[in-house]
């Protein structure tokens, strides 16, 4: 059958089984949003208060529910705003579509109205990236880039479509979606010698990333953690694919990470990396990084595969198929006395905070017993970001979600839009600083205009929490531009953008607060008054051996000296 261009989009986002998209219209891509207004019983669009708001919004629908995710934007500004949510799903690898679309093809080139190169300018932070000036290419481009979203290592494409695209008319016939291939290239030598690596260490220790969340590989992943007998650490992407309740688990590694884990990666001799790419954040110095110990590095994207960190030994393909392979051939290893050694560790170096005021931790303890660590939480970036990944206990995977590797402020208000939109059943909640919510609270107008029933919890401290607490300790108290004097009275901003509103100042009123807002069924903002100068403890000092952390007592100890 013969098709217009925006038939053939849309009909291609319903062979991908495509049911909500999230975007914004403007001139050059009219013809694809009149096509959208016909399938509107098909195809669900939320309107955004800005591009980057879709862009992370459809990043939160993708995280949440492991499908891609599609965003829709016009030209010029239109297509660069999508750019930040485009980086965030980049670093995080996060399956995503962004359809753009621009001026008529003779425009091109011409510094025309509207007129950016969107395709050139997302290069470096999209898996690939097309610009399509030809109607007969057009459902063959977006197949591709549906199917490079989620192949091996998954990220973000780009389709850019010029207007008479849109217009013009082929010949369309409907295909069955292409499934990936499979990534993995491990080979038999390669498995037999990670055993043998395994069945010789005395000291193993597991440290869990974003690929495991991925990969869906939580089951695979507490069978082997039973075999090997060892203690298990994760980064902020991995938070959830090793459950927070178990024995095993001794919390997050890296410059936020507990006494427990970095001391203990430091001293263990297999150091097991699934699923994780070495991040600064994570190793500190690279040179000091689990110096004593042999490393096994697992991982879906070879590219991966000492980039960071020399390895000894690597398995290149999907966690969840290595796990299955090793755990077919593995037999039950024994380690009592490391496994003790690090449990009195884990008993010595609980994580602390002041019980007797109101802060952020207290809440997010508050808020993992009244959801019972079920909620979807998503995160903007900074102290409160770190609190959550503290004190909030994963126990599944596709329930944190946050900026990891571009650390983007903002970020969490589209994620948790996107996330409810992907799973309408559950408990939706972003945790996000007042310096984090200005960024983008025009999105509780999204959420207050489809009624979508989020929780914002806006950790209120009039100050830009994280960078103030880097001011106070390495910068001699200097608050450049931290301290955040205006009165923005958050509760009233949301009532005016269609939502419910609570103030918490005092820590009687947080349960009866979250129950509230959970209760209500609609979109409500807490605004929690904390003190300025609350730190995150455990720290490591930037470029630091990970094994110098310290937390609130020995900064204290420091103080006085």
């Amino acid at each position: 059958m013969k098709l217009t261009g925006s038939q053939i989009i849309v009909e291609c986002l319903k062979e991908q089984g495509v049911d909500t998209v999230f975007g914004y219209p403007g001139g050059a891509i009219l013809n694809v949003y009149d096509e959208l207004y016909r399938h509107q019983d098909e195809i669900n669009h939320i309107l955004t208060s800005h591009e980057q708001g879709a862009a992370h919004a459809a990043d939160g629908y993708a995280r949440a529910s492991g499908k891609v995710g599609v965003c829709l934007a016009t030209s010029g500004p239109g297509a660069t705003n999508l750019v930040t949510g485009i980086a965030t799903a980049y670093m995080d690898s996060v399956p995503m579509v962004a359809i753009t679309c621009n001026v008529n093809l003779p425009l091109l080139g011409k510094d025309s109205f509207q007129e950016v190169d969107i395709a050139g300018i997302t290069m470096p932070i999209t898996k690939h990236g097309y610009i399509v000036k030809n109607v007969e290419q057009l459902a063959d481009t977006i197949r591709k880039a549906f199917l490079i979203a989620q192949s091996g290592r998954p990220g973000p494409v780009l389709v850019d479509v010029t207007k008479d695209v849109t217009a013009n008319s082929c010949e369309f016939t409907s295909e069955t979606p292409k499934k990936p291939e499979s990534p993995d290239k491990f080979t038999e030598k390669e498995l037999e010698n990670a055993l043998d690596m395994i069945k010789k260490a005395k000291k193993p220790y597991l440290y869990v990333g974003g690929g495991a969340v991925i990969s869906g590989a939580s089951a695979e992943l507490l069978e082997f953690v039973q075999k090997i007998d060892a203690p298990v650490c994760d980064t902020l992407m991995g938070k959830g694919a090793f459950s927070a309740k178990e024995p095993y688990y001794t919390g997050m590694i890296g410059m936020h990470g507990t006494k427990t884990s970095n001391i203990g990666v430091s001293q263990c001799d297999l150091l097991i990396a699934m699923g994780a790419r070495f991040s600064d954040r994570v190793i500190g110095n690279p040179k000091k990084f689990a110096s004593d110990a042999k490393i096994l590095h697992i991982d879906i994207d070879a590219a991966e595969i000492n980039k960071n960190i020399h390895t000894d030994a690597h398995l290149v393909g999907d966690l969840k198929h290595i796990l299955q392979a090793l755990n077919e051939k593995l037999q039950k290893q024994s380690h009592p006395d490391w496994i003790s050694k690090i449990m009195e560790l884990k008993a010595k170096f609980p994580l602390q905070y002041d019980s007797d005021k109101l802060s952020c931790p207290y809440i997010i303890e508050e808020l993992d017993r009244i959801t019972e660590g079920k909620a979807i939480v998503s995160t903007d970036v900074g102290q409160h970001q770190m609190w959550t990944a503290q004190y909030y206990q994963f126990t599944k995977g596709r329930h944190f979600l946050t900026s990891g590797g571009l650390g983007t402020m903002g970020y969490g208000l589209g994620a948790v839009i996107g996330a409810k939109m992907a799973k309408p059943d559950e408990i939706c909640v972003n945790i996000a600083g007042d310096g984090c919510f200005r960024m983008n609270m025009n999105e509780m107008a999204t959420a207050g205009r489809y009624g979508i029933p989020i929780v914002e919890i806006v950790i209120n401290n009039h100050v830009l929490g994280m960078v103030r607490q880097w001011q106070n300790m390495f910068y001699g108290g200097r608050y450049s531009q931290t301290v955040l004097e205006d009165k923005v009275d958050y509760c009233r901003v949301a009532e005016a953008l269609g939502c419910e509103a609570i103030r918490v100042t005092t820590k009687e009123e947080v349960a009866p607060a979250l129950e509230k807002a959970i209760a209500m069924k609609k979109p409500v903002l807490i605004d929690c008054l904390i003190e300025e100068d609350d730190k995150v403890f455990p720290m490591v000092p930037a470029g630091a051996p990970i094994s110098d952390v310290f937390d609130g007592e020995d900064y204290k100890k420091n103080i006085r000296a």
